[in-house]
């Protein structure tokens, strides 16, 4: 009896922050851990609860195998997922970080967006930590919908919850959610190299790089592998954008990987892809939003002296031909990730992108060779090289940049040794849409 009265309760608190939600975007969840956690400014979690639509809130994905509840907090040997049940919107997110023995703790949120990178607590150590994550629906205005993938749709960034991944040797005592009305927020519109690759071993550079923002600025990442222009525009991702940008918002526009697949009179780099290009622009001017173009990431193809070949075509032109008709900011990631890869070098290259020999992840019988998609190191130097474009074309949102962050030069850019992030469990050894 005790245990209903307390899960009615649960959702009853649940319930109530929806409605405030709705209305002041004010309320807030918090969840204290720990056998001795108290709850008076929150829910108390002293115990494995999965995660279930009807109480709103609990552990994720089979996470119960490798936690503990220490006094005041939890923690674990491997990742763990917390979930809980949220409409749309944008969430400012704390975490209490520490315990009884030191840790290392980083934080993804939904489909593996970096938020926080292997925060480090010594003994009796407290950190608290804040991050925004925008939780999003395929739905909007009334009965309109975004044409969602398979993959997306088994993903965690479309679904009615915000879902939290812990990882190292994670000790979190407590976890508080805000909803946040106003903010501006960036949106994104790409491919597959933009995208939040749900699963290891690929990453994307939209989702490293919410990791180098200040909690000023939401990051609204609507990429999907596989689409070009043509198809984000019909899949309604334009439209819901459109919908909810508000004056100030900016969105950041890389295409050109599956654009060139299009074949037939008008399809080339000036035809459709101009054109579209142009309404994106145009219609974002229209909402009060700040378009920024950003011609798109170079494919790993050497040539026999040490240089790359450009596989492009005439598109990263077509592209920089628009910016400069329309007077559009352009980041110029064709050119960067053309320096980046000759300073690495044909071989060290690799370790860029998704080069994993046989049996390296479970049921991977074959060697994973992949010249376009990033590992999470690839994937971090582009989501670098895209702040210090931002830095350099003196954008207004370049003050949301985390003075912590240092500048990159792409013609230097960082070894791979340099670069460690605890791999998520979430693993599919099928190449993402796209190429």
């Amino acid at each position: 009896m005790k245990h209903l009265k307390k899960s009615f309760l649960s959702l009853l608190a649940i319930s109530l922050f929806f409605s405030a939600n709705a209305q002041k975007k004010q309320a807030a969840l918090e969840f204290n851990f720990g056998e001795q956690a108290k709850s008076n400014s929150g829910t108390v979690i002293n115990k494995v609860i999965e995660y279930s639509d009807a109480l709103g809130y609990g552990f994720d994905f089979q996470s119960d195998k490798n936690l503990t509840f220490d006094k005041k907090s939890i923690s674990a040997s491997s990742p763990f997922y917390f979930s809980i049940k949220l409409p749309e919107g944008n969430y400012s997110v704390e975490v209490v970080l520490g315990g009884d023995t030191k840790a290392v703790t980083t934080v993804n949120a939904e489909s593996r967006r970096l938020m926080l990178r292997e925060i480090k607590t010594a003994e009796k150590e407290i950190k608290t930590e804040r991050f925004i994550v925008n939780v999003r629906t395929g739905e909007f205005d009334g009965n309109k919908k975004i044409g969602l993938k398979p993959s997306e749709i088994s993903g965690l960034n479309w679904d009615n919850k915000l879902t939290l991944e812990f990882l190292g040797t994670p000790n979190i005592q407590s976890i508080k959610i805000t909803a946040v009305s106003k903010i501006r927020t960036l949106f994104i519109a790409g491919d597959s190299t933009v995208t939040d690759q749900g699963n290891e071993p690929w990453g994307s550079w939209g989702q490293y790089f919410p990791n180098y923002l200040t909690t000023d600025v939401s990051v609204a990442n609507y990429a999907c592998s596989g689409l070009a222009l043509s198809s984000f525009k019909s899949g309604n991702r334009l439209e819901k954008i459109l919908y909810l940008m508000q004056p100030g918002d900016y969105l950041f526009i890389e295409f050109g990987h599956n654009d060139e697949k299009a074949k037939g009179e008008g399809k080339g780099a000036w035809g459709q892809y101009t054109t579209l290009l142009k309404e994106f622009v145009s219609r974002t001017r229209e909402k009060g939003g700040i378009p920024v173009l950003i011609t798109p990431t170079q494919r790993r193809h050497f040539n026999a002296d040490g240089t790359l070949e450009p596989t492009h075509g005439e598109f990263p032109d077509a592209m920089r031909k628009v910016a400069a008709e329309m007077k559009v900011p352009l980041i110029d990631i064709t050119d960067m990730t053309t320096s980046m890869y000759e300073s690495w070098d044909d071989e060290l290259s690799k370790k860029a992108f998704v080069f994993y020999p046989a049996n390296t992840f479970p049921n991977q019988e074959k060697a994973l060779a992949d010249n376009t998609h990033f590992c999470s190191f690839g994937a971090n130097e582009v989501a670098k090289c895209v702040v210090q474009g931002i830095r350099d074309l003196k954008l207004d949102i370049a003050k949301n940049i985390k003075t912590t962050v240092p500048k990159y030069d792409p013609k230097k850019p960082s070894q791979p040794s340099e670069w460690t992030v605890p791999a998520s469990v979430r693993i599919e050894t099928t190449k993402p849409d796209g190429n």
